[in-house]
């Protein structure tokens, strides 16, 4: 029986049977204006197409569709997988196809949503914010019903997708804009038991470098990390590579990342975590992000994953209308690895231009 906003007196009937979680369901599915295809409390591997109700010049009465997939067997945790929540982030949205395809209903125990391009229709067009809204979904949680397009798949999220959840993944890259040294990356902890657990969501992903986000200057509680925070679950962000390529290694570790945090908590019941390849704990502050103080053109002089000391220089930043102006020297103000770079060499004041990260004291 598909959960949807329209049920039938045989179906609220049969609603009244069900348990309180279940019945709480449906009562977020019915205040969403996303209508899902199936019923997330069915076991098997179902696939199919969330409706986002959209009124446009060209199609008054249709929907968008946001491909969805759950693997469910019997009872046990849920898991949350999501890709294309920015729209031109490709690694974690094959690796997510991937493993929509690759596992099968009888190695699950528990539940799997899978998510690879949740915000759709900037997967479609090539962009980090949706062409319906102009608006970054990254930055729409909690979202609201009443709200845009973007506005309503950040709400479907937070109000039917993460509080069934226990753990979620949500899979970036750089982008247009730059690219990253693979890294994982959680939040602030409350508690020390919330630490261990988000430490450990890191270490098993295994990434060559992760560190705990505050939150500031990277979207904070307007993100999906943010709102599976606000609501006491679990979640893994991580970057992958950037640039809108399809990295190699990034897509490599985001599958197998994935599978071992699914293997842990039990989902993936008859598979053994694989052993994770050590991760590096790093932390940045504000001196450690790079700025461009006026427009131009950047040149870099550094590499991803370089070592560099404070004083180094990063770049130079040439100015085409100024063509007999000496290029500025741009340079670090601390010491560590690069973990990011900006990827167009035209950039605008205010653009970050590349990122450093020291290793953490623990």
């Amino acid at each position: 029986m598909p959960l949807s906003t329209n049920l039938s007196d045989e179906n609220r009937r049969n609603l009244s049977q069900r348990s309180g979680q279940q019945i709480d369901l449906i009562t977020r599915l019915a205040q969403s204006p996303i209508s899902t295809p199936f019923d997330l409390d069915a076991d098997g591997k179902q696939d199919g197409y969330l409706r986002l109700y959209h009124s446009n010049e060209t199609n008054g009465y249709g929907f968008v569709p946001i491909p969805i997939v759950s693997i469910k067997n019997g009872v046990g945790p849920t898991a949350l997988l999501i890709g294309g929540n920015h729209g031109n982030e490709y690694e974690g949205i094959v690796a997510l196809m991937n493993l929509a395809r690759d596992i099968r209903t009888e190695e699950v125990q528990g539940r799997i949503i899978i998510l690879p391009s949740l915000n759709h229709p900037a997967v479609l067009s090539g962009t980090r914010s949706s062409p319906l809204d102009g608006a970054n979904l990254n930055r729409s949680f909690p979202g609201s019903h009443l709200g845009g397009p973007t506005q309503v798949i950040a709400h479907y999220v937070s109000t039917v997708l993460i509080p069934i959840t226990d753990v979620a993944i949500d899979l970036h890259a750089g982008g247009r804009s730059s690219q990253f040294v693979p890294c994982g990356i959680v939040r602030q902890a409350k508690t020390p038991d919330e630490r261990d657990a988000l430490t450990r969501l890191a270490e098993l992903f295994g990434a060559p470098v992760s560190f705990v986000s505050t939150g500031k200057g990277g979207g904070g509680v307007l993100t999906l990390a943010g709102e599976c925070g606000r609501q006491g679950v679990a979640c893994l962000t991580a970057e992958l590579g950037g640039g809108e390529t399809l990295s190699s290694v990034g897509l490599a570790l985001a599958g197998e990342g994935v599978r071992r945090i699914l293997a842990d908590r039990g989902i993936l019941a008859d598979s053994v975590p694989s052993i994770s390849p050590e991760t590096r704990w790093v932390q940045k502050g504000p001196e450690d992000r790079l700025h461009a103080d006026q427009p131009g053109i950047f040149e870099p002089r550094v590499r991803l994953g370089q070592t560099v000391s404070g004083d180094d220089i990063a770049g130079f930043l040439h100015f085409p209308e100024r063509p007999m102006s000496p290029p500025q020297e741009v340079r670090f103000r601390t010491s560590g690895t690069i973990l990011s770079l900006h990827i167009p060499a035209l950039v605008g004041r205010g653009d970050e231009l590349c990122t450093i990260v020291h290793d953490q004291l623990r």
